[in-house]
């Protein structure tokens, strides 16, 4: 049975044309996307969300809270706590400004897709519900982008506690893709008191799951998911708690995955650099589409 890799009908045709050298690459938009995580007498679940069908990128595939960074977020006067920008923009390989525009984005789409905030009024506190209407209210205005995530923490008095995320894994949209993105993946720990919920537009559903769980429905074709996603999934599975996961975090190689593609004799090579698992190939004047 065929698993649930996407794989759009029109890349086929595109990774032809770049490896003809007909087809410019665009610029990937840097993104940030939280595996957000809680523990259960079964052990940690993580929070996923399924894209809606008519989504232009990734039209019904699971996914995780996260978004593209607000050119407003690489502002210096964000209320900020943690580990300074130096060491962020050491941990993530861009400079400070584009690590603040990063974690800004992990924070503030966890908040607008899941209802979760990793802020508190002060540097060791953070705020146990955000359930309330005047909540909403802000958070819908953060969604529409009426006011900058360093406004919605001035106008709440908090502070961004950066030492709630562990960078996790980097991967970049491949050359041929049209919407491209350079998404930091992070992992975090539900706060105390606050609860996940299903308020984001482009979900039409969300679940808390088992990694190994969603793991599983992905490897029966259950579960439709890009590669990075179930690949982040499955790097999950051996921890027990999710403070544990989060423990781990340091020591997650940041090496960016890009996926390569090649010409093969009659065919195009799809692969992903040490992820042998979404190799693809398509032969050279192929219509039907990939074979694994």
């Amino acid at each position: 049975m065929a698993n649930g890799q996407w794989y759009p009908p029109e890349w086929p045709e595109r990774i032809r044309a770049l490896a003809a050298g007909t087809l410019t690459p665009v610029t990937p938009r840097r993104a940030a996307t939280v595996m957000l995580l809680r523990d259960t007498g079964q052990g940690p679940v993580v929070h996923m969300l399924r894209r809606r069908a008519s989504m232009a990128f990734a039209g019904g595939a699971y996914a995780y809270p996260g978004g593209g960074v607000d050119p407003r977020d690489d502002d210096l006067l964000v209320r900020w706590a943690g580990p300074s920008l130096a060491d962020w923009a050491a941990r993530l390989g861009v400079d400070e400004p584009a690590a603040q525009a990063v974690v800004c984005a992990a924070v503030r789409e966890t908040f607008e897709e899941a209802g979760v905030l990793l802020a508190g009024p002060t540097a060791d506190t953070v705020v146990g519900d955000t359930t309330g209407e005047e909540w909403e209210k802000d958070r819908a205005a953060l969604a529409a982008h009426e006011f900058s995530f360093a406004e919605f923490l001035d106008r709440r008095g908090l502070v961004l506690r950066s030492d709630l995320l562990g960078a996790w894994a980097r991967w970049i949209t491949p050359e041929f893709e049209t919407r491209r993105y350079d998404t930091f993946f992070f992992v975090a720990v539900l706060p105390e008191g606050q609860r996940a919920r299903d308020v984001s537009t482009e979900a039409d559903r969300t679940v808390w799951t088992r990694p190994a769980d969603a793991a599983a429905g992905y490897d029966r074709g259950e579960l439709l998911m890009m590669p990075p996603t179930i690949s982040t999934l499955r790097t999950l599975e051996p921890y027990t708690t999710a403070a544990e996961a989060l423990a781990a975090a340091p020591e997650r190689d940041m090496a960016p995955v890009l996926a390569r593609a090649r010409l093969v004799g009659g065919e195009v090579e799809l692969t992903w650099p040490g992820h042998d698992e979404f190799t693809k190939r398509v032969t050279a004047d192929a219509t039907e589409g990939p074979t694994a």
